[in-house]
């Protein structure tokens, strides 16, 4: 979210955010549109669809990814899914899963779903937009852009002289709230 250079040149932010759920208004009807538009990018495509859920289980607000891969396993979506709280996909290992990824996939759809940060009236905002994201980028991370779908929840403010000290001051509550709303998004998708 917070700064967003995953555009494409001449692209605007309209035309690549798709849908958008906040917590604070628990829209039964966003929550139907985000599944709709989740299910129409899923289902014609001919790849294998792998969700890459990325994020670490040390830091409260980093913690969004893995939760939702690993409620995703709980509920047995049909599909690959890479980083749980057992098996997290992180800024140490994110190369090599990638990596892992192209060796036992050829070209996969990849569907990206991690935390963000944002302003303080963004806070609980669940973000669907196409094309790649760069994980870390409010860290200051050169990390690999990756996905060709990517779902984001903003988890708490970004403040620009202490990010790290934002994701780790997170609300756990928020956070848990974001992935269970994320996960049923994703297997109401699939209905």
């Amino acid at each position: 979210m917070y700064p967003f250079n995953g555009r494409k040149k001449g692209e605007t932010k309209k035309d690549m955010q798709y849908c958008n759920y906040t917590l604070q208004t628990e829209a039964e009807g966003e929550i139907d549109e985000m599944s709709f538009q989740i299910a129409r990018v899923l289902r014609p495509a001919s790849k294998e669809i792998i969700f890459l859920c990325i994020g670490s289980d040390r830091s409260t607000g980093d913690s969004f990814g893995p939760l939702v891969g690993t409620m995703l396993r709980e509920n047995q979506v049909p599909y690959h899914v890479f980083g749980t709280l057992a098996e997290p996909v992180h800024a140490l290992n994110l190369k090599s899963v990638l990596k892992e990824i192209k060796k036992q996939f050829k070209n996969p759809f990849i569907f990206g779903i991690d935390a963000c940060l944002g302003g303080y009236h963004q806070i609980g905002s669940i973000i669907l937009t196409k094309g790649p994201f760069s994980p870390g980028e409010a860290m200051n991370k050169s990390l690999p852009e990756l996905g060709d779908y990517h779902l984001k929840a903003v988890v708490n403010y970004l403040d620009p002289l202490l990010p790290k000290q934002s994701l780790n001051e997170t609300r756990l509550d928020t956070v848990m709230n974001l992935a269970k709303i994320t996960t049923r998004i994703i297997v109401k998708s699939l209905k």
